[in-house]
């Protein structure tokens, strides 16, 4: 969990959560400390766009749904004073955004965030069965000119694959960072024989270079 502290007040949410589009309902925490903050609140930031309030609740079981937030897929759950959930049923692409939690007296207290990446379905999705998320991560990079890919066995793949929209600028060094996640069912993850590669491809300008690395699970 992700704590932030202000003025004595720990307002305390998931940094990041990676469902898949279409699996079910997703279900954002959050925790806060101070029993005299009766409202809190779900904002959700997506990319280019200013941060829009998606709920509030201004005491125990008791919430709002703002518009245009469909409350048939939203909805705000605050069983005790000093906690809340954000429920989003069924969760899709579209709903990958950075939501904040926040709580108020006379000042709002913002936490941290909690990133949520609406995977895209696989082609080997099953209800019920447990899956693996691959990670790949590529930083130090200038200009933001890159691509990122996928291969199972050297045969690209789409599905299950959710990178970030844009390479994200470090402010001190200048330089880019971007990530790409693979979600698969875990028994595919399991077979020796699969072999998962993620190759990045940057241009300078003049021309294109790839980078790749290789990941499989070896049972010894």
């Amino acid at each position: 969990m992700a704590e932030c502290f202000s003025n004595g007040v720990i307002i305390d949410q998931p940094p990041s959560l990676f469902p898949e589009d279409g699996e079910g309902a997703v279900n954002l925490k959050c925790e806060q400390d101070d029993n005299q903050h009766l409202n809190m609140y779900w904002y959700r930031q997506t990319r280019g766009k200013g941060m829009e309030l998606v709920a509030y609740s201004v005491g125990k079981d008791i919430s709002t749904i703002e518009a245009p937030f469909n409350k048939s897929k939203y909805s705000m759950l605050r069983p005790t004073t000093l906690s809340t959930t954000l429920r989003i049923h069924p969760a899709e692409a579209g709903d990958s955004a950075v939501y904040y939690c926040a709580s108020s007296k006379a000042q709002t207290f913002f936490g941290a965030g909690t990133k949520l990446t609406v995977l895209g379905k696989t082609r080997y999705s099953q209800k019920g069965k447990r899956r693996k998320t691959l990670v790949c991560v590529a930083s130090g990079f200038y200009p933001d000119h890159v691509s990122v890919f996928w291969q199972l066995n050297n045969q690209s793949i789409t599905d299950g694959v959710a990178t970030d929209p844009a390479a994200k600028r470090d402010a001190d060094t200048g330089n880019y960072t971007i990530t790409s996640r693979l979600r698969v069912l875990a028994k595919h993850w399991f077979e020796p024989q699969n072999e998962f590669r993620c190759i990045v491809e940057f241009f300078d300008g003049k021309g294109h270079t790839n980078q790749s690395a290789t990941v499989s699970c070896k049972l010894i």
